[in-house]
């Protein structure tokens, strides 16, 4: 029998489960027009210190991050051209004007553009020769191509202007990150409650998804991995995963999105018995995510961190360095509008914290071949330190503390 039941792992179904899961009734206050004013002003101020014209913004998440405007990117140039005065056009293709109107954030002059015409030579009318543009970096190679070979344009990477203002979270943002957080850990919960041996990694994430469905998230999981046993040993899963055994290793990590904003937990547990080696290395993960969240300190470079952890497992005979048993990959990634962003929590980052940062703390540990345990949580930089976004886990089978 499985001796953790009695601390939220197994003993029910995805029925029951999802029948106890309620959407909140209270959700954050929508950003204003005036945050996404705040952001195109940043950038404008940016473009000055820099002696650049122009910002170009492409579709995608920067776009939606500075004027509120919503649009897929596509083998067709759509984006936004930001002055340094202020000034915001949007290029777009003719034919979609009609839809790109209804996606509109903050109002700006469109240049369009037809389906035979170069879409580059449309935004170089606009200018005089010689302008100094600042490319979007999430801009595709053909398109930067195109930029660079145009004589009107003298082309440079937007990537750390945007960097900079992107990874510092203001209050808002950190509400909308903390909401799906706190959906995502209900989902956690539950999940642990329906498992059960024979039950498959597929089954499991269809519940995920259903759960997250449940709350209020019609997209549903955003993603998700579920291992069991050995398949815990490959951070990213298998090509076949096994179904649930006794005593086996559960490692759930999933997230979901709301209003654009994510969220990504990872839980590891035991179903069933844990062997000495198991919960040692599981302590050993807890003192190390313990050690890099201590590590966060206000003008301590993102590097320190992710070095901080390796000094922790290092003293509990792991690594040293990538090497396994241990540490395989970064400690961490920013989160926010997209699921792993600035700032990386790896070695050798020299961006120091400030206050409205948000990433993870993930320092998994691998036992190759046999299993791994990652516990992620994210925290946000305050003018105090560290905060955490959910709790970290409690212990090896007695994950939430119940």
């Amino acid at each position: 029998m499985n001796s953790n039941r009695t601390y939220g792992i197994g003993g029910s179904t995805a029925e029951e489960e999802l029948l106890k899961l309620n959407e909140p009734t209270t959700k954050p206050t929508p950003i204003d027009a005036q945050e996404f004013q705040n952001r195109l002003d940043k950038a404008c101020a940016a473009l000055k210190t820099k002696g650049l014209d122009a910002l170009y913004i492409n579709a995608g998440t920067n776009l939606y991050y500075f004027t509120n405007t919503q649009w897929n990117p596509s083998e067709r140039l759509v984006g936004a051209l930001l002055f340094a005065d202020g000034t915001l056009k949007y290029v777009v293709p003719e034919f979609e004007i009609g839809t790109f109107n209804d996606f509109i954030g903050i109002k700006g002059e469109i240049i369009p553009w037809a389906e035979h015409e170069s879409s580059v030579q449309k935004i170089a009318e606009v200018f005089t020769e010689g302008i100094r543009l600042a490319v979007d970096d999430s801009t595709s190679f053909t398109m930067v191509s195109s930029f660079q070979e145009h004589k009107s344009f003298e082309i440079s990477s937007a990537e750390v202007l945007i960097r900079d203002i992107r990874l510092l979270k203001s209050e808002a943002e950190i509400a909308h990150i903390q909401y799906p957080m706190n959906l995502t850990m209900q989902v956690h919960q539950a999940t642990a409650r329906i498992l059960k041996p024979g039950i498959t990694t597929a089954e499991v994430e269809s519940f995920i998804h259903k759960a997250h469905q449940k709350l209020g998230i019609a997209s549903g999981s955003y993603f998700c991995i579920v291992l069991f046993g050995k398949d815990s040993s490959f951070p990213h899963g298998v090509k076949t995963p096994k179904p649930l055994e006794e005593n086996d290793i559960v490692l759930v990590d999933t997230g979901c999105k709301y209003k654009g904003y994510l969220s990504d937990i990872t839980r590891t547990y035991i179903y069933g018995d844990a062997t000495d080696k198991e919960k040692t290395i599981w302590a050993n993960e807890k003192a190390a995510q313990l050690a890099a969240f201590n590590a966060a300190q206000l003008g301590q470079p993102c590097g320190y961190i992710d070095d901080q952890v390796r000094v922790q497992l290092e003293k509990d005979g792991l690594g040293p360095d990538y090497g396994l048993p241990g540490l395989p990959h970064r400690t961490g990634h920013g989160i926010g509008l997209e699921i792993h962003e600035h700032p990386f929590i790896l070695r050798g980052n020299e961006i120091k914290l400030q206050p409205g940062m948000a990433f993870s703390i993930e320092p998994m540990i691998v036992v190759p071949d046999e299993f791994g345990v990652r516990l992620e949580d994210h925290i946000y930089m305050t003018a105090d330190g560290p905060k955490w976004f959910t709790e970290p886990a409690h212990s090896i089978d007695n994950p939430f503390g119940v």
